[in-house]
C-alpha cells in the first residue's frame, strides 16, 4: 500500500493534535469527518472524502441519518470507513440518550416527554411507538418500543399498548411516536388510536396520561390537542 504523502500525514497530524489539545467542540464539521475518515483510509484524502460527503448530503445531520448502503454507495468510502462513521454516529447518540436517563426523570409534562423523546425519535426515517411506564410519582419506570414501520406508519392495537404498562405495574403511561414526515401534527388515525387505547386503558385501570408525537419540526401533545379528555 502506498505510505500518504508528507501533506496528507501533517493535516492528520494537526487535526487529531488540535481535537486532542483543544477537544474536539474546536473542529468543524468537515475536520471531524476527516479526523474520522483517515481511519484505514484508502484511496481519495480524508479532507477531500469529507467535502464531498457534506457537499453530497447537505449538513452533518443528513450524513448521520444516512443508511449504510447509501454511504457504501459513495465511491470515495469502503466499508472500514463506514463502520466508523457509522460507529462514531451511533456512540454520539448513546451518550446523549443516556446523560438524560442517569437518573430516573419525572415525566410531569409535555415538555418533558418531547425532551425524553425528541434525541431518540425525531431523526428517524422511519416509525417507532414507544410506550413511558410511570411510577406513582410519574417517574419513569421503563420504556418499551411497541411498534416499528415504514415511513407510512405502524400497525397497533391498544393491547400490544396496553401489555408492557400492566406487566411492569405502572401507575400510568405515556404514549410516545415519530412522524418522519419532519410535521408533529396528529392525523385522524393518531386520535382515533389515541382515543381507542384511552378507553381501553381506563378499564385496566392504568391511564394513559398523553400521546405525544415528534418530528424534526417540533412536538404535538394529543392532550393539548383535545384528542384526550
Amino acid at each position: 500500500m502506498t505510505s500518504p504523502s508528507p501533506s496528507v500525514s501533517v493535516a492528520r497530524a494537526t487535526l487529531c493534535e488540535r481535537a486532542v489539545a483543544a477537544g474536539p467542540a474546536s473542529l468543524s464539521d468537515v475536520e471531524l469527518l476527516a479526523v474520522l475518515l483517515t481511519r484505514k483510509a484508502r484511496g481519495a484524502p480524508a479532507w477531500g472524502s469529507a467535502t464531498r460527503l457534506l457537499r453530497t448530503y447537505g449538513s452533518l445531520c443528513e450524513v448521520a441519518r444516512s443508511s449504510p448502503h447509501q454511504l457504501l454507495s459513495e465511491p470515495h468510502l469502503d466499508a472500514s470507513r463506514v463502520a466508523w462513521l457509522l460507529a462514531a454516529f451511533e456512540l454520539g447518540r448513546r451518550v446523549t440518550v443516556r446523560l438524560l436517563t442517569e437518573n430516573r426523570s419525572v415525566i410531569g409534562s409535555f415538555e418533558s416527554v418531547a425532551t425524553w423523546a425528541h434525541p431518540r425519535l425525531a431523526g428517524l426515517e422511519h416509525e417507532e411507538v414507544w410506550v413511558l411506564m410511570l411510577d406513582g410519582r410519574n417517574g419513569l419506570k421503563s420504556a418499551t418500543r411497541v411498534a416499528q414501520g415504514g415511513v407510512h406508519g405502524c400497525a397497533l392495537t391498544p393491547k400490544d399498548v396496553l401489555r408492557p404498562p400492566v406487566r411492569d405495574g405502572a401507575s400510568a403511561f405515556v404514549l410516545v411516536h415519530n412522524h418522519p414526515s419532519g410535521d408533529p401534527t396528529p392525523s385522524a388515525e393518531d386520535v382515533a388510536m389515541t382515543q381507542a387505547v384511552s378507553t381501553a386503558a381506563d378499564l385496566v385501570g392504568v391511564p394513559l396520561l398523553d400521546h405525544v408525537i415528534v418530528a424534526r419540526g417540533g412536538a404535538t401533545s394529543l392532550t393539548e390537542f383535545g384528542a384526550l379528555g
